[in-house]
């Protein structure tokens, strides 16, 4: 280790910047969303069985729930734009603007170039949890999802059923292509109910269990045409490992709701002009 420089503590003691305010985001306007939810009924369920994905597909102006069903259970979550899967979640950007996990408001931005938002966090009910004492909270948009090639990096082994795996065969399973297609649409997730955070010492990715129980729930509004597809993660709660046959494991529902917001107005892609200086 290097010698540290004479004004060390200085440097360190520098105040952060967020590097994207938020505050010219386009406001939510959350209590009107949450009055609608109050009145919305559910027209459809699909199960994420334990160690598999599920899709599923919403309108514009719907919302959709992902609950807890037996026991405790975290998901891997895509979402793809209907009707052009090259637009999909954008889990980086999302967390650049609203932070590493994300809660009642906040809202799942698209890829370049529409950087829309494609989905809002309407209803959390793990809001409580906030922060531990660990740096850690709950619906990350900081994992990349559990693969079969990091698995085979670390350990040699061809495991099948981890999430990156689970959402490709769901995805070829809905649109009919070659799981050669498909695979490369599969992209960063949302860690449903997943506890995570970095560790102190070595900044690690570290997850710890969840603190969700059957009931819990965390509904979004689709704010355009979804496709999604849903991974009940083969580490169950991820209290001690993920791509594994012996974790406690158990399904994940998926709730289409309803939509009652009146003259709904699908967010408009992005107003760069795409000429990138030229």
């Amino acid at each position: 280790m290097t010698t540290p420089p004479e004004d060390a503590n200085a440097r360190r003691a520098i105040k952060p910047v967020i590097c994207y305010p938020d505050t010219t985001l386009p406001e939510v306007p959350i209590d009107e969303w949450v009055q609608a939810l109050d009145g919305a009924e559910v027209i459809e369920t699909v199960i994420a069985a334990p160690r598999e994905a599920a899709s599923f597909t919403v309108k514009a102006g719907q919302f959709f729930r992902i609950r807890s069903v037996d026991g405790p259970q975290v998901g891997d979550l895509n979402l793809w734009n209907l009707h052009d899967l090259s637009e999909r979640f954008y889990s980086g950007k999302t967390r650049a603007l609203h932070g590493t996990h994300v809660t009642t408001g906040d809202r799942l931005w698209s890829s370049f170039p529409a950087l829309r938002p494609m989905a809002t966090v309407v209803q959390d009910s793990l809001d409580w949890y906030g922060i531990d004492d660990f740096g850690g909270s709950v619906h990350d948009v900081i994992g990349t999802r559990c693969d079969p090639y990091t698995a085979n990096l670390l350990s040699g082994d061809q495991y099948h059923h981890c999430c990156h795996s689970n959402l490709t065969r769901a995805l070829a399973d809905h649109t009919g292509l070659s799981l050669k297609d498909a695979e490369p649409l599969v992209h960063d997730v949302l860690n449903v109910f997943m506890c995570t955070g970095f560790t102190r010492d070595t900044g690690q990715y570290f997850m710890k269990a969840s603190p969700v129980r059957p009931s819990d729930t965390l509904t979004f509004l689709a704010e355009i045409d979804l496709l999604g597809a849903i991974s009940a993660c083969p580490g169950g709660d991820c209290s001690s490992e993920h791509s594994s046959d012996t974790a406690a494991c158990y399904p994940l529902a998926i709730d289409i709701l309803s939509g009652t917001i009146e003259n709904w107005k699908e967010p408009p892609v992005n107003s760069y002009d795409r000429s990138h200086g030229r």
